[in-house]
């Protein structure tokens, strides 16, 4: 096979040379512009290798623009869907106790719950698929507004079951926001910044802190709350349905910011596996020159590594389209073995989380031999200490993770062993400061596991089907998700007993992260 007909490449892990079919197109040399010595997480050479070419040169190609301030909006706009998807998980939990007094306590205690992961279930493989199949902006543009729209008129609702109804429709929106912006981030980082989807996850934090303040704000004012369900009504009980109103002003707000701050591009990734080479170096060579860098991937480049086959199916609307983009996070041994690990620990830890944080207010007010003492106000208040720490777990775990001793299988060992140790030590709280203290620090150290996690995922998953595999891991978080309001219903929450189970679910999840089939530090998403 002759030069002229076929690419060849060459860089510091593989002693080839790419060079296009055609005079006009310079050679280029991977090894000249990865920062990252050209060294990619997914061999997808025997798979697909016109793929794995492409895949290459593209990442060269965002390596060699490196970091600009596209980047940086997208570092604050995606962060807004992580806060967001954080953000409603803990509205419904603050407002299902003041809401199902007024309307009466009939129905089910935490139909909230199950309603807001059943929506949340429903997004996460709703826009999951269609990410993979119609493209990545179109849910990133429009879930934030769907969950402005929902949260909003739930404050209005006149009772219990249109509540969940809204709740649902909240969870709908907003069960795409962790598959889509780690993706669609992670899609656009140069490989030395890879962490930064990590850091990403302190908005989650953010998002929980907010709740946890709005919910101090109107949560304890009395003239707001009534005190018993007997002479409860719309007007003495307004202070959860001003939690919904401000939580849903707020997402509209970061929705709004979304499409005037940036008009997002489709990522060159989802671009290449469709076959549009042309697009992808129009998006690459359109950010490099609006931030006065240099892209040197031209269209022959990636034209001469040939045709990808292995991403689509004839018709991208079909059961065979969905069947392909499962089938590619299974195409090798390792690779399903890693697929299967990642979605496992998504289930255990949808568990793990809401049972420690849905039901937090729980455990505050009843666990120490003070919880009669405690008033609304410490109540809510200790809730928002404990989520603003969980702002500072991602930030450290940015740092950890980035590590070469660490990377990210340790970083997610230690941040669950660590959670673990303090939710055996919290069943021997008596009091309300040791209360706080130990709900700061799980806090704290559960989001070093989780952060990382959020940002592991996307990485070792494959571009062409990212999204699905992120779709059906926070799918299966969700699934969890609804078992835990189960469990929390009928068993007695004033034990220690949630605890433990949080507990042992972390050590396995500790330990089977150290065992995860790939490591990205020092790699590059494929």
């Amino acid at each position: 096979m002759s030069t002229e007909e076929s690419p060849r490449v060459e860089d510091t892990h593989d002693d080839k040379r790419l060079e296009a079919g055609s005079d006009e197109a310079p050679p280029y040399r991977a090894s000249e512009v990865s920062s990252l010595n050209a060294e990619d997480i997914l061999a997808l050479k025997d798979i697909d290798p016109a793929l794995d070419m492409k895949m290459h040169l593209v990442n060269n190609a965002i390596d060699e623009i490196g970091w600009t301030g596209y980047h940086t909006k997208l570092f604050f706009l995606n962060g807004f869907g992580y806060a967001v998807d954080s953000l409603i998980l803990l509205l419904q939990s603050v407002i299902a106790g003041p809401a199902f007094k007024e309307f009466g306590s009939v129905g089910f205690a935490k139909g909230l719950t199950i309603a807001v992961y059943v929506g949340m279930l429903a997004g996460a493989i709703f826009w999951g698929l269609s990410a993979d199949i119609i493209g990545r902006r179109y849910a990133f543009n429009i879930s934030l507004f769907i969950c402005s729209a929902a949260a909003i008129i739930a404050g209005a609702v006149p009772n219990w079951a249109s509540l969940g109804t809204m709740i649902a429709i909240l969870g709908f929106g907003g069960g795409g926001n962790l598959v889509l912006d780690t993706t669609v981030f992670l899609e656009y980082l140069p490989g030395d910044k890879q962490w930064l989807v990590t850091l990403l996850a302190c908005w989650w934090g953010l998002g929980q802190a907010c709740t946890g303040f709005i919910a101090w704000g109107f949560l304890v004012p009395e003239q707001w709350n009534c005190a018993d369900a007997a002479d409860c009504t719309h007007d003495n009980n307004m202070g959860w349905r001003y939690t919904m109103y401000t939580g849903g002003a707020a997402v509209f707000v970061m929705s709004v910011a979304r499409i005037t701050v940036i008009r997002l591009l489709e990522t060159p990734k989802y671009l290449l596996a469709l076959g549009e080479d042309e697009k992808v170096i129009e998006t690459l060579q359109s950010i490099a020159t609006k931030y006065g860098k240099t892209c040197s991937l031209t269209v022959e480049a990636l034209t001469a590594c040939g045709v990808v086959r292995t991403t689509h199916s004839a018709s991208r609307f079909s059961i065979g389209e969905t069947l392909i983009h499962f089938r590619g996070l299974f195409a090798t041994k390792r690779m399903g073995l890693s697929t299967i690990l990642i979605w496992l620990s998504w289930a255990m830890m949808g568990l793990t989380y809401p049972l420690f944080y849905v039901f937090l207010p729980t455990y505050l007010k009843n666990h120490g031999s003070t919880a009669s003492d405690i008033t609304p106000y410490i109540q809510w208040r200790d809730y928002a200490l404990a989520n603003i720490s969980s702002v500072f777990g991602p930030i450290l775990a940015g740092y950890m993770c980035n590590t070469k001793l660490l990377g990210r299988r340790y970083t997610m060992t230690i941040g669950a062993l660590l959670t673990m140790a303090f939710f055996f030590a919290y069943t021997a709280v008596r009091s309300e400061p040791q209360d706080v203290g130990f709900s700061c620090t799980i806090a704290f150290c559960l989001n070093i596991y989780y952060g990382t996690l959020y940002a592991y995922t996307p990485e070792v998953l494959p571009s062409a089907h990212r999204a699905t595999g992120n779709g059906v891991a926070v799918a299966c978080n969700r699934i969890m998700g609804i078992m835990s309001a189960i469990i929390a219903t009928y068993a007695d929450t004033e034990t220690p007993a949630p605890l433990y189970i949080c507990a042992v679910l972390l050590l396995v999840m500790g330990i089977m992260s150290a065992f995860f089939p790939y490591e990205p530090y020092g790699k590059r998403s494929s």
